[in-house]
């Protein structure tokens, strides 16, 4: 019996070690598939959005390049990347030779009234029809509604388009796959498509349909040539048709169906007068084209102007940004604007300041890439200075943080309807702290994990067609090799280097040559000058002087002019100058350089700054960095030797003036004025938003611009006179052309006045705006040329000043003092 007993207890003890095992076991295979299983769920499982429906995508969230329409292939492959549009030969030739574009408008029988009946496509069947009306068309006129919050690259949600009897709302997001239908017609030469500032609508319709648009007329560019006081479509709505319309329509959601009556109404507005106003512009240029038809040999023409500028946005290529690293400039717009002084208070510990401002616009821009979110929408980047600032350490203190630094966002830079934090930052909280703390070290290392835990095997977000590209390639370090290996560079820093400098020669090289050497000659067959073809127009047109050479064309004067070159001794001017670049000889692209920077220019005495190209030479993109650079190094080396700031720091009202010239020691230098940009903002968002604001918010901006004019009430025309404090000659003179007002004011030349201040100098000073070089080939000698006796009889005569005395643009501060400190 004790043998049994004994037998017993052991088996009952071996039986209770397994058992415990297994529970152990157990328990420690679930502890571990807890792990492995995502931290949160995603948002998305329980938001749908539009695009995640989309089966075909040709812009996605990943680094590849972008890859255009291949019309040998009729498809997309791989070697269509390059920056060669499809069409350019159809366009170019309609550049040359556009007579044949707008012969085709017919619109005598518009009616410019919008009644209530319009077509809504959602259908591939509808989608067909439409394609089939269109081409049977010789214009019509089409607007785009994109939508941008809730999706990284953006996505056309509608597409207006309108003929002389129709409108058409196409659903690009129920048609999204289908659009393509309506390629041809598009690119049909023979048909004219009718936009207004199309320079968005042609790369979105290329990003998202592979849609190139062939055969443009702009409506905006017409404005341009006329010189219109406006070019925007609201002005040309209500000049030519009285139709007034709600700008502010264009930032609703329009993912949402059924679209609300009013956005309707907007959309339809958009597209339905185009064609009316279109042929009223097309009129009015045809009218000065027979104005100036006096003189024969007239080379410029208004209709063929509006033709060149309208097609050549159609030579605009959609190209993806790319960077060194996810979000470098982001992190470093944000860096950019705290170190200068425009953040809210100081920064202790910069190094480390600096360190989690990138790794959270890192993180952010993987997130916006993987979720297909705006990065405003998931974290702003008031949100990420305060966080990178205050270190958060629990959840609570993080959304605490993103909450106050929202919610003292300016409403005219931010959405209030945005949740904030993000429903992301609430799914994803932990990667968040975790890079905040510093837990899990080097980014790269860090990203593959983020990555595979929201797009692995066992990830929490949706996998769709906008983030597949990015899993394939789980460490964007390794990614971004890969895209460096095919376009046959060494590192991620080349190939963004390369793209950064094909879309800056696209978008800011020289488009038509700058030098036209034309030329003139005196009466007796001497060579004055050589010049551009608009100088030689405005001799012929005022029979000042004969034609005598058609190619390159040549002037002669009627008149004994004042001077000669060699009176100057200066052979400037009759030498011919080619477009080239001055440094390497590159002829296929070139930009203006100036020699002599803006920023010292402005000083120079009158007769050395005025109608004087000496200082223009013509740089390619490479050698413009190079001089670039340069130049500011040498800027910084003047401004420490003699104590020259380059910023302006703060400006003050001319009003104070007295007080800080005087003998009155009232006024603390160091507590007058302020920054220029902070006024402007103040100011525009005063104009914009000021009734609508919270009184906290309304009594601060006030206060900053009442600092400006010291201390004293203010008006609305305060307002707008601040908008232009201590903006740069280039920002004023594009100010003036926006709005079709006139900033120039006579010059008023102050006294530069030093004071000593806790050893800080104060420099008081005025600044005038360079004079307009636009054209390096008009020459200072011809300026002379037209000071004639003949040419003077001709301005009492016409009542006005000499058009050919190129008017100085003064400072439109010139009742202010510019304080720098």
């Amino acid at each position: 019996m004790e043998n049994k007993k004994e037998k017993m207890k052991i088996l009952l003890t071996i039986a209770s070690v397994a058992a415990i095992s297994i529970f152990f076991t157990a328990q420690l295979y679930r502890r571990r598939r807890k792990q492995r299983r995502p931290q949160s769920c995603c948002y998305l499982h329980s938001e749908s959005k539009p695009q995640l429906s989309f089966k075909r995508v040709f812009a996605d969230n990943s680094c590849s390049p972008f890859n255009h329409f291949n019309r040998q292939a009729d498809s997309v492959n791989e070697k269509s990347s390059s920056l060669t549009h499809p069409y350019e030969s159809e366009i170019t030739t309609l550049m040359e030779n556009p007579q044949l574009l707008f012969s085709k408008i017919a619109m005598d029988d518009f009616d410019a009234k919008m009644d209530d009946s319009y077509v809504w496509v959602e259908t591939e069947s509808q989608l067909s029809q439409l394609a089939q009306v269109l081409s049977e068309h010789r214009a019509f006129a089409v607007d785009t509604e994109q939508h941008s919050l809730r999706s990284f690259l953006g996505f056309t949600a509608l597409i207006q388009i309108s003929t002389e009897k129709e409108d058409y709302l196409v659903d690009a997001i129920a048609l999204h796959d289908a659009i393509g239908i309506l390629r041809p017609v598009f690119a049909d030469p023979n048909i004219c498509k009718v936009f207004h500032g199309a320079d968005g609508d042609i790369v979105w319709l290329q990003r998202d349909f592979h849609i190139y648009v062939v055969n443009l007329f702009d409506t905006a560019k017409a404005c341009e040539v006329l010189s219109k006081p406006q070019k925007s479509l609201a002005y040309l709505l209500e000049t030519y048709c009285g139709v007034a319309t709600n700008k502010l329509l264009q930032r609703e959601d329009w993912r949402q169906r059924p679209l609300s009556e009013e956005m309707v109404q907007y959309a339809r507005t958009d597209a339905h007068y185009l064609l009316y106003i279109a042929n009223c512009l097309m009129a009015e240029l045809k009218q000065q084209d027979c104005e100036y038809s006096s003189c024969p040999d007239d080379k410029f023409h208004f209709v063929l102007e509006a033709s060149r500028r309208s097609n050549m946005i159609c030579l605009q290529l959609y190209a993806k940004e790319v960077e060194d690293f996810p979000g470098a400039s982001a992190a470093f717009s944000i860096l950019s604007r705290q170190l200068n002084g425009q953040g809210s208070g100081p920064i202790s510990g910069a190094t480390k300041f600096q360190d989690l401002v990138r790794r959270l616009c890192a993180w952010r821009d993987l997130m916006a890439r993987v979720h297909d979110e705006s990065t405003r929408y998931i974290l702003s980047d008031y949100a990420i200075v305060a966080l990178s600032k205050k270190v958060p350490t629990t959840q609570a203190d993080i959304y605490s943080t993103i909450i106050q630094a929202d919610l003292n966002i300016d409403s005219s830079n931010f959405s209030s309807s945005l949740p904030s934090p993000s429903p992301l930052v609430c799914s994803h909280w932990i990667d968040v702290h975790q890079l905040i703390q510093d837990k899990l070290g080097n980014l790269d290392k860090f990203f593959p994990v983020v990555l595979q835990n929201c797009l692995g095997p066992n990830g929490s977000c949706p996998l769709s067609v906008f983030n597949y590209a990015l899993l394939m390639n789980c460490s964007l370090k390794h990614e971004t090799r890969l895209v460096s290996k095919q376009n046959g560079f060494k590192n991620p820093k080349q190939v963004a280097k390369k793209a950064s400098r094909e879309l800056f020669i696209q978008k800011f090289s020289c488009k038509s040559p700058v030098y036209h050497n034309c030329r003139i000659y005196a009466n007796d067959g001497r060579l004055l000058c050589y010049c551009d073809h608009k100088k030689l127009e405005w001799y012929l047109h005022r029979d000042l002087a004969k034609l005598v050479d058609d190619e390159p064309p040549a002037i002669m004067l009627l008149f004994e002019p004042k001077g000669r070159p060699e009176d100057e001794d200066n052979d400037f001017y009759i030498q011919s100058k080619k477009n080239i670049c001055v440094g390497c000889g590159e002829g296929n692209h070139y930009l203006r350089y100036r020699v002599i920077p803006s920023c010292y220019r402005i000083h120079f005495p009158e007769h050395l700054k005025s109608h004087r190209s000496h200082d223009i030479v013509l740089l390619c993109v490479d050698c413009h960095e190079v001089a670039h650079a340069a130049a500011e190094k040498y800027k910084k080396q003047i401004a420490g030797e003699f104590g020259i700031p380059l910023y302006v720091r703060k400006v003050i009202d001319l009003n104070q003036a007295s007080i800080i010239s005087g003998s009155s020691d009232s006024m603390n230098f160091e507590d007058s004025g302020v920054s220029p940009l902070q006024l402007r903002t103040a100011a525009k968002a005063l104009l914009r938003h000021g009734p609508e604001m919270p009184p906290s918010r309304l009594e601060e901006l006030t206060q900053i611009v009442m600092r400006y004019y010291g201390g004293r009430e203010i008006s609305k025309e305060d307002l707008e006179r601040a908008l232009v404090a201590g903006m740069s000659p280039h920002e004023r003179r594009r100010l003036e052309k926006k709005k079709g007002l006139s900033l120039k004011q006579p010059m008023r030349i102050l006294p530069v006045i030093e004071q000593e201040s806790n050893n800080v100098t104060k420099i008081i000073s005025t600044t005038s705006d360079p004079s307009k070089v636009d054209n390096p080939d008009v020459s200072d000698f011809t300026a002379d040329v037209s000071q004639s006796t003949k040419v003077d009889t001709l301005k009492e005569a016409l009542g006005t000043k000499d058009e050919m005395d190129f008017s100085m643009d003064m400072d439109p501060m010139g009742n202010k003092l510019w304080i720098v400190y």
